[in-house]
Protein backbone atom coordinates (compact mmCIF):
# COMPACT_ATOMS: atom_id res chain seq x y z
CA UNK A 1 0.00 0.00 0.00
CA UNK A 2 2.63 2.34 0.45
CA UNK A 3 4.70 1.96 -2.51
CA UNK A 4 1.06 2.04 -4.18
CA UNK A 5 1.02 5.74 -2.20
CA UNK A 6 4.87 6.46 -3.08
CA UNK A 7 3.36 6.12 -6.64
CA UNK A 8 0.38 7.73 -6.55
CA UNK A 9 0.38 10.41 -9.63
CA UNK A 10 2.42 8.06 -11.69
CA UNK A 11 -0.47 5.53 -11.74
CA UNK A 12 -2.83 8.18 -11.67
CA UNK A 13 -1.20 9.26 -14.99
CA UNK A 14 -0.91 6.10 -16.57
CA UNK A 15 -4.64 5.58 -16.25
CA UNK A 16 -5.44 8.72 -17.44
CA UNK A 17 -3.34 8.00 -20.69
CA UNK A 18 -4.17 4.51 -21.36
CA UNK A 19 -7.84 5.59 -20.70
CA UNK A 20 -7.88 8.26 -23.13
CA UNK A 21 -6.02 6.07 -25.75
CA UNK A 22 -9.05 3.17 -25.10
CA UNK A 23 -11.25 5.67 -25.89
CA UNK A 24 -9.79 6.78 -29.06
CA UNK A 25 -9.44 3.34 -30.11
CA UNK A 26 -13.12 2.12 -29.31
CA UNK A 27 -14.64 5.73 -31.17
CA UNK A 28 -12.16 5.03 -34.34
CA UNK A 29 -13.04 1.38 -34.22
CA UNK A 30 -16.00 0.08 -32.34
CA UNK A 31 -17.74 3.18 -32.90
CA UNK A 32 -18.06 4.97 -29.21
CA UNK A 33 -19.37 8.38 -29.25
CA UNK A 34 -17.32 9.41 -26.21
CA UNK A 35 -13.95 10.23 -27.62
CA UNK A 36 -13.53 10.05 -31.43
CA UNK A 37 -10.91 11.60 -33.61
CA UNK A 38 -7.23 12.08 -32.55
CA UNK A 39 -5.27 13.99 -30.56
CA UNK A 40 -5.35 16.86 -33.37
CA UNK A 41 -9.15 17.07 -33.58
CA UNK A 42 -11.51 15.18 -31.77
CA UNK A 43 -15.07 14.83 -30.81
CA UNK A 44 -16.70 14.61 -27.03
CA UNK A 45 -19.78 12.45 -27.43
CA UNK A 46 -20.43 13.85 -30.99
CA UNK A 47 -20.91 17.12 -29.93
CA UNK A 48 -18.09 19.09 -28.22
CA UNK A 49 -15.36 19.86 -30.49
CA UNK A 50 -11.41 19.52 -28.92
CA UNK A 51 -8.85 20.93 -31.23
CA UNK A 52 -4.89 21.13 -30.48
CA UNK A 53 -4.26 24.88 -30.49
CA UNK A 54 -0.85 24.52 -31.98
CA UNK A 55 -1.90 22.61 -34.71
CA UNK A 56 -4.63 25.11 -35.28
CA UNK A 57 -2.16 27.72 -35.68
CA UNK A 58 -0.32 25.65 -37.60
CA UNK A 59 -3.34 25.32 -39.67
CA UNK A 60 -3.38 29.19 -39.92
CA UNK A 61 -0.03 29.62 -40.63
CA UNK A 62 -0.31 27.77 -43.56
CA UNK A 63 -3.19 29.72 -44.90
CA UNK A 64 -5.77 26.91 -44.31
CA UNK A 65 -9.51 27.30 -44.24
CA UNK A 66 -10.02 27.17 -39.89
CA UNK A 67 -13.93 25.77 -39.50
CA UNK A 68 -15.81 27.46 -36.41
CA UNK A 69 -15.59 23.58 -35.13
CA UNK A 70 -11.82 24.01 -34.75
CA UNK A 71 -11.61 27.21 -33.43
CA UNK A 72 -14.28 26.74 -30.70
CA UNK A 73 -12.03 23.21 -29.79
CA UNK A 74 -8.60 25.18 -29.80
CA UNK A 75 -10.18 27.83 -27.45
CA UNK A 76 -12.01 25.06 -25.08
CA UNK A 77 -8.90 23.38 -24.74
CA UNK A 78 -6.58 26.53 -24.45
CA UNK A 79 -8.53 27.87 -21.52
CA UNK A 80 -8.41 24.79 -19.97
CA UNK A 81 -5.07 24.18 -19.78
CA UNK A 82 -4.49 27.85 -19.28
CA UNK A 83 -6.46 27.20 -15.96
CA UNK A 84 -5.08 23.65 -15.12
CA UNK A 85 -1.11 23.91 -16.09
CA UNK A 86 -0.38 23.62 -19.80
CA UNK A 87 2.07 20.81 -19.46
CA UNK A 88 -0.57 18.67 -17.85
CA UNK A 89 -0.78 17.82 -21.71
CA UNK A 90 2.73 16.38 -21.42
CA UNK A 91 2.75 14.25 -18.72
CA UNK A 92 -1.03 13.47 -18.12
CA UNK A 93 -1.89 13.28 -21.69
CA UNK A 94 0.82 12.67 -24.39
CA UNK A 95 1.38 8.70 -25.16
CA UNK A 96 4.46 9.44 -26.00
CA UNK A 97 5.27 10.17 -21.95
CA UNK A 98 5.36 6.69 -21.58
CA UNK A 99 8.24 6.10 -24.01
CA UNK A 100 10.25 8.58 -22.48
CA UNK A 101 9.42 7.88 -19.13
CA UNK A 102 10.56 4.36 -19.82
CA UNK A 103 13.51 5.17 -21.31
CA UNK A 104 14.69 7.87 -18.16
CA UNK A 105 13.74 5.64 -15.71
CA UNK A 106 15.86 2.88 -17.30
CA UNK A 107 18.89 6.15 -17.83
CA UNK A 108 18.67 6.42 -14.09
CA UNK A 109 19.11 2.75 -13.12
CA UNK A 110 22.03 2.07 -15.49
CA UNK A 111 24.14 5.01 -14.24
CA UNK A 112 23.72 7.31 -16.99
CA UNK A 113 22.83 10.44 -15.39
CA UNK A 114 26.00 9.80 -13.29
CA UNK A 115 28.11 9.30 -15.91
CA UNK A 116 26.40 12.96 -18.41
CA UNK A 117 26.18 15.49 -15.67
CA UNK A 118 26.02 18.22 -17.96
CA UNK A 119 23.40 18.88 -20.27
CA UNK A 120 25.06 19.40 -23.87
CA UNK A 121 21.57 21.16 -24.99
CA UNK A 122 19.78 24.07 -24.22
CA UNK A 123 16.29 23.76 -23.11
CA UNK A 124 15.45 26.89 -25.36
CA UNK A 125 15.67 24.79 -28.52
CA UNK A 126 12.09 23.84 -28.17
CA UNK A 127 11.06 27.26 -28.54
CA UNK A 128 13.04 28.13 -31.69
CA UNK A 129 11.62 24.53 -33.46
CA UNK A 130 8.18 26.17 -32.54
CA UNK A 131 8.58 28.75 -34.24
CA UNK A 132 9.99 27.47 -36.99
CA UNK A 133 7.80 25.07 -37.19
CA UNK A 134 5.18 28.19 -38.00
CA UNK A 135 7.44 29.45 -40.32
CA UNK A 136 7.29 26.41 -42.62
CA UNK A 137 4.41 26.21 -42.00
CA UNK A 138 3.38 29.33 -43.51
CA UNK A 139 6.19 29.17 -46.27
CA UNK A 140 5.77 25.38 -47.42
CA UNK A 141 1.73 25.39 -47.01
CA UNK A 142 1.32 22.30 -44.43
CA UNK A 143 1.25 22.07 -40.88
CA UNK A 144 5.14 21.85 -40.57
CA UNK A 145 4.92 19.74 -37.06
CA UNK A 146 1.98 17.90 -37.44
CA UNK A 147 3.66 16.51 -40.86
CA UNK A 148 6.35 14.70 -38.75
CA UNK A 149 5.26 14.64 -35.18
CA UNK A 150 6.14 11.79 -33.19
CA UNK A 151 3.60 12.25 -30.83
CA UNK A 152 0.90 12.30 -34.04
CA UNK A 153 2.84 9.55 -35.89
CA UNK A 154 2.88 7.21 -32.42
CA UNK A 155 -1.02 8.58 -31.23
CA UNK A 156 -2.23 6.92 -34.65
CA UNK A 157 -0.23 4.18 -34.92
CA UNK A 158 -1.77 3.03 -31.12
CA UNK A 159 -5.51 3.94 -32.55
CA UNK A 160 -5.12 2.69 -36.24
CA UNK A 161 -2.02 -0.05 -36.10
CA UNK A 162 1.35 0.56 -35.51
CA UNK A 163 3.10 -0.04 -38.74
CA UNK A 164 5.97 2.90 -38.67
CA UNK A 165 5.18 4.10 -35.44
CA UNK A 166 7.26 1.65 -33.81
CA UNK A 167 10.32 3.44 -35.91
CA UNK A 168 9.01 6.72 -33.97
CA UNK A 169 8.82 4.97 -30.55
CA UNK A 170 12.04 3.38 -30.98
CA UNK A 171 13.76 6.07 -32.17
CA UNK A 172 12.31 8.61 -29.04
CA UNK A 173 13.14 5.72 -26.71
CA UNK A 174 17.39 5.06 -27.81
CA UNK A 175 17.63 8.82 -28.13
CA UNK A 176 16.21 9.56 -24.51
CA UNK A 177 18.09 6.63 -23.26
CA UNK A 178 21.59 7.46 -24.54
CA UNK A 179 21.74 10.74 -26.45
CA UNK A 180 20.14 13.38 -23.77
CA UNK A 181 18.08 12.79 -20.62
CA UNK A 182 14.57 13.78 -21.16
CA UNK A 183 16.01 14.82 -24.80
CA UNK A 184 12.83 15.14 -26.80
CA UNK A 185 10.04 16.30 -23.91
CA UNK A 186 12.65 18.42 -22.16
CA UNK A 187 14.47 20.15 -25.11
CA UNK A 188 13.37 19.64 -28.66
CA UNK A 189 9.39 19.18 -28.70
CA UNK A 190 7.97 22.31 -29.95
CA UNK A 191 4.09 21.33 -28.45
CA UNK A 192 5.78 21.56 -25.46
CA UNK A 193 7.28 24.55 -25.27
CA UNK A 194 3.61 26.25 -26.88
CA UNK A 195 2.07 24.70 -23.52
CA UNK A 196 5.04 26.25 -21.46
CA UNK A 197 3.72 29.93 -22.35
CA UNK A 198 0.03 28.69 -22.18
CA UNK A 199 0.19 27.24 -18.85
CA UNK A 200 2.38 30.22 -17.41
CA UNK A 201 -0.09 31.57 -15.05
CA UNK A 202 -1.85 28.08 -14.62
CA UNK A 203 -3.56 27.77 -11.24
CA UNK A 204 -2.46 24.29 -10.40
CA UNK A 205 1.46 24.32 -8.65
CA UNK A 206 3.69 22.35 -6.86
CA UNK A 207 4.97 24.60 -3.51
CA UNK A 208 8.35 23.94 -2.05
CA UNK A 209 8.87 24.51 1.86
CA UNK A 210 11.95 25.41 2.43
CA UNK A 211 11.88 24.60 6.29
CA UNK A 212 10.92 21.16 5.71
CA UNK A 213 13.60 20.30 3.80
CA UNK A 214 16.45 18.46 3.82
CA UNK A 215 18.18 19.00 0.78
CA UNK A 216 18.56 15.05 -0.54
CA UNK A 217 17.58 16.06 -4.16
CA UNK A 218 15.72 13.41 -4.56
CA UNK A 219 13.26 15.60 -6.71
CA UNK A 220 15.49 16.88 -9.14
CA UNK A 221 16.87 13.47 -10.00
CA UNK A 222 13.30 12.50 -11.23
CA UNK A 223 11.98 15.60 -12.55
CA UNK A 224 11.90 16.01 -16.60
CA UNK A 225 12.36 19.49 -15.97
CA UNK A 226 14.94 19.78 -12.79
CA UNK A 227 15.44 23.43 -13.50
CA UNK A 228 11.60 24.41 -12.45
CA UNK A 229 12.60 23.47 -8.75
CA UNK A 230 15.54 25.70 -8.93
CA UNK A 231 13.97 27.03 -5.02
CA UNK A 232 14.61 23.57 -3.23
CA UNK A 233 16.89 24.10 -0.25
CA UNK A 234 16.91 27.93 -1.00
CA UNK A 235 13.59 29.08 -0.41
CA UNK A 236 9.83 28.45 0.45
CA UNK A 237 8.36 29.17 -3.28
CA UNK A 238 5.75 27.78 -5.60
CA UNK A 239 7.25 26.35 -8.71
CA UNK A 240 5.65 29.15 -11.24
CA UNK A 241 7.38 28.23 -14.38
CA UNK A 242 5.04 27.20 -17.06
CA UNK A 243 7.73 24.19 -18.23
CA UNK A 244 6.70 22.29 -15.15
CA UNK A 245 4.52 19.32 -16.34
CA UNK A 246 2.81 19.19 -12.71
CA UNK A 247 3.87 15.13 -13.08
CA UNK A 248 4.00 14.90 -9.45
CA UNK A 249 7.10 12.83 -9.34
CA UNK A 250 8.52 15.43 -7.24
CA UNK A 251 6.26 15.58 -4.62
CA UNK A 252 6.16 11.19 -4.59
CA UNK A 253 9.90 11.17 -4.17
CA UNK A 254 9.80 13.74 -1.11
CA UNK A 255 10.17 12.26 2.03
CA UNK A 256 9.90 15.29 3.69
CA UNK A 257 7.10 16.53 2.62
CA UNK A 258 8.52 19.86 1.59
CA UNK A 259 6.75 19.56 -1.92
CA UNK A 260 2.73 19.20 -2.10
CA UNK A 261 0.02 20.59 -5.09
CA UNK A 262 -1.65 23.86 -4.41
CA UNK A 263 -3.46 26.18 -5.95
CA UNK A 264 -2.35 29.17 -6.78
CA UNK A 265 -4.69 32.24 -5.28
CA UNK A 266 -2.85 35.58 -6.88
CA UNK A 267 0.35 35.86 -9.45
CA UNK A 268 3.20 34.74 -7.21
CA UNK A 269 1.02 33.12 -4.23
CA UNK A 270 -0.16 29.86 -3.65
CA UNK A 271 -2.15 28.35 -0.61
Amino acid sequence: MNSIYKHRFLILRRIVQISLLLLYVGGNIWGWSILQGNLSTSLVFGAIPLSDPFAALQMFSAGALITSNILVGALIITLFYALVGGRVFCSWVCPVNMITDAANYLRRKLGFNAIQKKQPASRAIRYYVLGLSLILSYVLGVTAFEFVSPISITHRGIIFGLGLAWAAMLVLFLFDLFILKHGWCGYLCPLGGFYSVIGKYSLIRVKHDEQKCTVCMKCKDVCPEQQVLWMVGKETQPVLSGECTNCGRCVEVCDDDALNFSIRTQVGETK
